[in-house]
C-alpha cells in the first residue's frame, strides 16, 4: 500500500493570493514520484495557532502518514513554523533537520540559517521543509528514500531492521522504448536534413560517484539512488541545443523517484547533420542536464 501525505505551504503572501506557490507542488510531484498518495494540500499564513491547528487536523482527524510544511523555517519575525511544529510533536526526530541541514552546507554555507524540524504525532510523521523550491526539493530528496522506513516502523511493530531496503509502494516510471523512438525520429519532417541520430542511456551504476571520480577510492557501492529533475530548466537546455550548429532533432526522458541499480535515468536522442556536431550537442546536453537540472541522492 502507499502511504498517504500531506503538502502544507505555509506563506502570508501565498494564502493571499500574491505569490504563486511553486514548493508545493514540487514536492507534491517527488512525493507522487516515489510513490506517496498526497491527499491533501493547503495554503496558510504565518499564524501559529493556523499551522497548529492544520498540523493537528492531518494528523488527529485525516491520519495522514507524512506530514511536510514548506515555507517559515528562517530568521524573519513571521518564520514561526518550527516553534508551531514544536509544539503539535510529541517526540522529536532530530535526524532529518540534521541531515537537510547537512545536505544544504554541501550546497551553500547558508544552509546552516535553517531552523526546520521535524517530529512524530501519533502515527504521523512531521518535516519542515525550507519556503524556497530548490532548497525544498534539495532537501527533501536527501532524507525521502529513509522516510518509507521511518514510517513503516512508526505504522508498524517498530521491529524492522533498518539494514534493509523496502520497496513495497515504489512506483517506477516504463522507460521508452529506443527503436520507436527512432522510428518517429525518421517519420518527422526533420529527417530529410538528418544525416546521423546519436543517443545516450543513463543507469543507476553501483559504483559511487566518488569512486568513479577517483575522489575516494574506499566509497561504498550504491544500493539505489533517489532521483528527480526541474522540468523548465531540462527544456531551457534542450531550447538551447537546438540552436547549436547542425542540430535538427532532440527528444528525451528523464526518470523520477526511488530508483534501484540498473534502472534508467535517462534517454536523449540527438538527430544533426554530420557526427562532430551531433557529438558535441549530445555531449553539451546530457552535461546542462546531469549539472543544472537534476537532483541525484545515492543511497547505500
Amino acid at each position: 500500500m502507499a502511504y498517504t501525505a500531506a503538502v502544507i505551504t505555509i506563506s502570508d503572501k501565498g494564502s493571499r493570493g500574491e505569490r504563486v506557490d511553486t514548493s508545493g507542488p514540487a514536492l507534491c510531484a517527488m512525493l507522487k514520484d516515489a510513490g506517496y498518495e498526497v491527499v491533501h494540500t493547503a495554503i496558510i499564513p504565518d499564524e501559529k495557532e493556523v499551522i497548529k491547528s492544520e498540523f493537528i487536523k492531518c494528523a488527529d482527524e485525516m491520519g495522514i502518514n507524512l506530514l511536510l510544511s514548506t515555507g517559515g523555517t528562517g530568521f524573519s519575525p513571521r518564520d514561526i513554523t518550527p516553534e508551531a511544529t514544536l509544539e503539535v510533536i510529541e517526540r522529536r526526530t532530530p535526524g532529518i533537520p540534521e541531515a537537510m541541514r547537512a545536505e544544504s552546507l554541501r550546497i551553500t554555507p547558508k544552509g546552516c540559517l535553517s531552523r526546520s524540524e521535524a517530529g512524530i504525532r501519533g502515527k504521523t510523521l512531521i518535516v519542515n521543509l525550507p519556503g524556497s523550491e530548490k532548497a525544498a526539493k534539495e532537501n527533501l530528496a536527501c532524507v525521502l528514500g529513509a522516510l518509507d522506513h521511518g514510517l513503516e516502523m512508526l505504522l508498524g511493530s517498530g521491529s524492522a531492521n533498518c539494514g534493509e531496503h523496502h520497496h513495497h509502494h515504489e512506483h517506477k516510471r516504463k522507460s521508452p522504448s529506443m527503436d520507436e523512438w527512432l522510428k518517429e525520429a525518421k517519420a518527422d519532417p526533420s529527417a530529410a536534413k538528418i544525416g546521423m541520430y546519436l543517443t545516450h542511456n543513463g543507469v543507476v551504476r553501483q559504483t559511487a560517484k566518488e569512486k568513479a571520480r577517483k575522489i575516494n577510492e574506499n566509497a561504498e557501492d550504491v544500493t539505489g539512488m533517489f532521483f528527480d529533475y526541474d522540468e523548465e530548466k531540462v527544456n531551457a537546455a534542450i531550447e538551447d541545443a537546438y540552436k547549436l550548429e547542425g542540430i535538427y532533432y532532440i527528444r528525451t526522458w528523464l526518470n523520477r523517484g526511488n530508483l534501484e541499480v540498473g534502472d534508467d535515468i535517462m534517454y536523449v536522442l540527438i538527430g544533426g547533420d554530420i557526427r562532430p556536431n551531433v557529438v558535441d550537442a549530445l555531449q553539451y546536453l546530457v552535461g546542462r542536464i546531469k549539472n543544472e537540472c537534476v537532483i541525484e541522492q545515492e543511497k547505500r
